[in-house]
């Protein structure tokens, strides 16, 4: 299996898509402002006090107060909060961690209202995003993740992946990890670690350390609350640090500074492997060029087709996901319906493990397969969805099928569900249900590049346009494209983006911005 990983920077947002043998199974978007992300660490103040939950709000600066439950506090919180309270108390003098006071571990049974007050500081890292109504999720175990080794604060345990199997190099590691660390700092070896030698090690720790102490700095200077004191890596290079393996072939970047980035990190943890990474500078936009765009319009929406005229129909409720296999018009199988449903069911559950990662459905899931009376075939469908389940790195967990043919798994959630729909809204009408005659469609392209170059003295720009109208621009020796070229300048270029409806089009200037050039005229 090879993996590529495409990353599509436009001005407001940055897309992110994970291919396995060219086939789509991850697809990540978030805004270029959205700084507000998992593993980000603030200085906050409790805002109020919930005893019936045995939790609190916490105001981190988000628009929604963020919630902490007493259970993740952590067993290491009260040394956190008196080491915090000494850093605030002595803005000269930094306190290093090794010689601070760990104190007893929190009690499993105590109350938020016996730890915390209204009003006071406290230090929490974000471990879910806000989803729905909801504000983010806070914690008060502290930890920095690295790609071999994961930093806790006020923690001395050493702890091993458990995908590491050899007791030898379970061994090694543990004495190694011991030997580097610092007093009071725990370490949790990844998966990623296996045959690292000492110096890769004790480097990325030192690292990790670091990132510790920058942190204990800043609380020790904040003056105002909430306060930012470690910002998560980049989307993209959490990504990579969390997926990053030999089978990455290609790393593709349309856009010159985060292609720096990346090239960067992977220059640090694979140097060997930075020709990987590669600088897109085609003219179609990247995820038409790599058929990304036309995979996610075919995976995302209610119903999605695979093997042979099966689909899926996904319904998803604040609850939980309800998924269905239809076998649809497929012909049955020589060798009966029993062997026909076992070959759909594995189809489905092949589309359904990518569907989860793909649209990152977290929660309660509940798949209606198709019935099948022998039960060796209903293992059959639970080991092949164990199977491909082992990709996905959320944290899941999967239910053998019952008498009624239903799967429950569930799957971690961290982050909302993706979703993109795929139903369009006619751009020349708006939704209004008239158009102007699309013959003219043509020259009103035309009315708005003169402006554009006549009125705003805009020369180099690109056009943006559906394939087929694009096409249509372009045929011919003298096409409408030439002649346009010869009429307003050879700064004119025609794009086809897959992206766009039928009579849907976007013009950007030479810098990549886009030039808002649409108009919703009334007809009558």
């Amino acid at each position: 299996m090879t993996s590529e990983l495409v990353v599509d920077v436009q001005p407001k947002e940055i897309s992110i898509a994970l291919l396995e043998d060219k086939s789509l199974v991850e697809l990540q978007s978030e805004e270029s402002s959205n700084t507000f992300s998992v593993g980000n660490i603030y200085f906050g103040r409790v805002k109020k006090l919930m005893p019936g939950l045995n939790a609190c709000f916490v105001d981190v600066g988000y628009e929604k107060d963020a919630f902490l439950h007493y259970l993740d506090l952590g067993p290491q919180f009260n040394s956190l909060d008196r080491f915090t309270r000494r850093v605030t108390s002595n803005r000269k003098k930094l306190a290093p961690i090794s010689k601070a006071a760990i104190h007893p571990d929190l009690k499993k049974g105590g109350t938020i209202s016996d730890v915390l007050k209204v009003g006071q500081e406290v230090v929490v890292q974000v471990v879910k995003e806000p989803i729905s109504t909801k504000g983010p999720r806070l914690s008060s175990e502290l930890s920095f993740a690295g790609r071999n080794l994961v930093l806790i604060p006020f923690n001395d345990n050493v702890s091993i992946s458990t995908k590491i199997k050899s007791n030898a190099e379970r061994a090694r590691l543990k004495q190694l990890i011991l030997s580097i660390k610092p007093k009071n700092l725990g370490v949790i070896v990844r998966t990623a670690a296996e045959g690292k030698r000492v110096a890769e090690l004790d480097s990325e720790l030192k690292v990790l350390v670091n990132r510790w102490t920058d942190v204990t700095r800043k609380v020790q200077m904040a003056t105002k609350y909430p306060t930012l004191l470690y910002e998560e890596t980049s989307r993209i290079v959490a990504i990579l640090r969390d997926l990053f393996n030999p089978s990455f072939e290609n790393i593709h970047v349309n856009q010159e500074e985060v292609y720096n980035e990346i090239k960067n990190y992977i220059s640090l943890i694979a140097p060997e492997r930075t020709n990987i990474v590669k600088l897109y500078r085609g003219k179609r936009p990247i995820f038409d060029n790599f058929n990304i765009t036309k995979q996610i319009q075919s995976s995302f929406g209610k119903t999605v087709s695979y093997k042979r005229g099966a689909y899926l129909i996904i319904e998803r409720t604040e609850a939980l996901c309800a998924i269905d296999v239809n076998s649809g018009n497929r012909t049955k199988n020589a060798n009966g319906q029993e062997a026909n449903a076992l070959e759909v069911n594995l189809g489905a559950a092949d589309e359904i493990a990518r569907q989860l990662r793909l649209r990152d459905i977290g929660g309660i899931i509940v798949i209606d397969f198709i019935d099948m009376g022998d039960s060796s075939n209903r293992q059959k469908v639970y080991e092949r969805m164990c199977s491909n389940m082992q990709k996905d790195r959320a944290k899941h967990n999967i239910l053998p099928l019952s008498k009624f043919g239903l799967m429950q798994i569930t799957r971690q959630r961290v982050r909302p569900a993706m979703t993109v729909d795929t139903a369009e809204t006619c751009p020349t009408c708006f939704g209004e249900g008239k158009i102007k005659s699309s013959i003219l469609f043509t020259d009103a392209l035309e009315s708005k590049i003169d402006y554009l170059v006549h009125k705003m003295k805009t020369k180099k720009f690109s056009l943006h346009l559906h394939p087929y109208v694009a096409a249509y621009i372009n045929q011919g020796v003298f096409s409408i494209k030439r002649k346009w070229q010869m009429q307003y300048g050879f700064g004119m270029k025609i794009i086809p983006n897959q992206k766009l409806a039928f009579l849907q089009y976007l013009f950007y200037d030479a810098k990549g911005e886009e030039i808002d050039m649409k108009e919703n005229i009334e007809i009558k």
